[in-house]
């Protein structure tokens, strides 16, 4: 990587240009989660919703908009040219931060909507932070630290959320019905500052230089006609990997979003501080895994080790839930299995799968375009899954519980067709030849 251009600070060493990039990815990424997360802490059981799960349907709204967002930024992040991509972060996680206060100070059910105000804008965030970082010689590296943000950041809003909880009942002799509406705005406010600068920081960082793109291929935005071609040349690939996408979403986001639910059904007392211990060590292993890609230089090796991987990911919790009956595992480290088996197939398709198709194939694409293609179908399936929760019937028995069951019997579902779509994903890529995809070049 160039060490000195136009318009960005000068780093000398190619070591600390790189820890510069994936602190600002990584810082950016985590700070944008404490305008998401902080508000699934809460276990929102207030009076007026006894026929309905007033949680799930508050995660369902944010949900929707995070998947329109998606959807939108489709066009936006395969679109958008470096030097605007700053200033949109920024006013992305404004709009998100006013979408908080909105939900705190509007009457029931209005608040419903207020979420979903504030799912909008966050789904074009990742997309952006990941164009800094792609077509690079380290770019699993750099996205590996990046996906760690997000990892680590599930479980360390949830803390912070229950800390602001706890903060605004004891000093401020708020209600639990306060706490928990504001709690989420006064979340991100502490987090405003930080990510300023962190969004400073990665507009500091230099594109990448020719020996980046004789390695990983040149990735500039894409055209209408780009995007048409990209999808129809590798149609049965990237429908494959796209399914394998849709299907982690809905299991990792289970895990994520009702954490607490899932614990306290296997018996766990949980407290605030478990779910970041939890999800450190799944940040730990899956940056180490996905991120020694950067080891392979031959990019269609690449992408078949990291298929693996995803394979991998899926035995692991396939064992896990199966064989818990025979071996019983304390239920804060089956947490740790579980979102490492689920982390490790989502976080390969971030860090390898795509980028090492673009690399290997030389077409012209980027690496945000293909992402928010899966991440569209994935959290579409997500917010079919909440608004379905609340017409299966809840029974007599512990919600908590019956909440576990349901995850587990998805995860095991779920991993099994993704093993069967890996191997035919894994077929199809293998099929092709050597730069079989079509460079287009721009027109004058």
């Amino acid at each position: 990587m160039s060490n000195q251009t136009a318009g960005h600070i000068r780093i000398s060493s190619p070591l600390l240009l790189n820890a510069w990039a994936v602190t600002a990815a990584f810082g950016t990424y985590f700070c944008m989660y404490m305008y998401r997360k902080p508000f699934t802490a809460a276990a929102y059981s207030s009076d007026g919703w006894e026929n309905w799960d007033q949680k799930a349907i508050l995660v369902a709204s944010q949900v929707v908009g995070y998947m329109l967002s998606k959807i939108v930024g489709i066009r936006i992040v395969s679109e958008v040219s470096r030097p605007r991509r700053a200033a949109l972060l920024m006013c992305l996680i404004l709009v998100s931060h006013v979408a908080l206060l909105l939900f705190a100070v509007v009457p029931s059910p209005w608040h419903v909507l207020c979420i979903f105000l504030n799912g909008l804008p966050l789904g074009i965030v990742f997309g952006l932070v990941l164009g800094f970082l792609e077509g690079r010689r380290m770019t699993e590296a750099l996205t590996a630290g990046l996906c760690a943000s997000f990892i680590l950041a599930g479980g360390v809003s949830k803390t912070v959320g229950q800390r602001v909880l706890q903060y605004t009942q004891s000093q401020w002799n708020w209600s639990l019905g306060e706490s928990e509406r504001w709690m989420p705005f006064l979340a991100g406010l502490i987090f405003l500052l930080p990510i300023a600068i962190f969004i400073w920081m990665l507009q500091q960082i230099p594109p990448p230089d020719a020996l980046d793109e004789a390695a990983r291929s040149k990735r500039e935005p894409m055209r209408r006609e780009d995007r048409l071609r990209v999808i129809k040349t590798y149609s049965t690939g990237l429908g494959s990997i796209a399914v394998v996408y849709l299907l982690v979403t809905v299991m990792r986001s289970l895990r994520d979003d009702f954490a607490p639910e899932i614990l306290h059904g296997l018996g766990a007392t949980v407290k605030p501080d478990a779910y970041a211990s939890i999800d450190f060590w799944v940040a730990l292993i899956v940056m180490l895994v996905n991120g020694a890609s950067v080891l392979i230089q031959d990019n269609r090796k690449a992408l078949m080790v990291s298929l693996g991987v995803c394979g991998a990911g899926f035995l692991l919790t396939l064992a896990v839930i199966g064989g818990r009956s025979l071996v019983p595992v304390e239920p804060h480290l089956m947490m740790i299995f579980i979102g490492a088996g689920l982390y490790l197939p989502y976080v390969a398709v971030h860090t390898t799968i795509f980028e090492r198709l673009i690399a290997w194939t030389r077409d012209r694409a980027n690496l945000g375009f293909l992402m928010y293609l899966a991440d569209a179908l994935g959290y579409c399936g997500y917010v079919f899954l909440m608004l379905a929760k609340n017409f299966i019937p809840k029974g007599q028995g512990d919600q908590a519980i019956a909440m576990t069951q349901l995850f587990f019997w998805i995860c095991v579902v779920g991993s099994v067709l993704s093993l069967g779509l890996i191997c035919f994903a894994r077929y199809s890529f293998g099929r092709m030849k050597p730069n079989e995809g079509i460079s287009l070049e721009p027109k004058p």
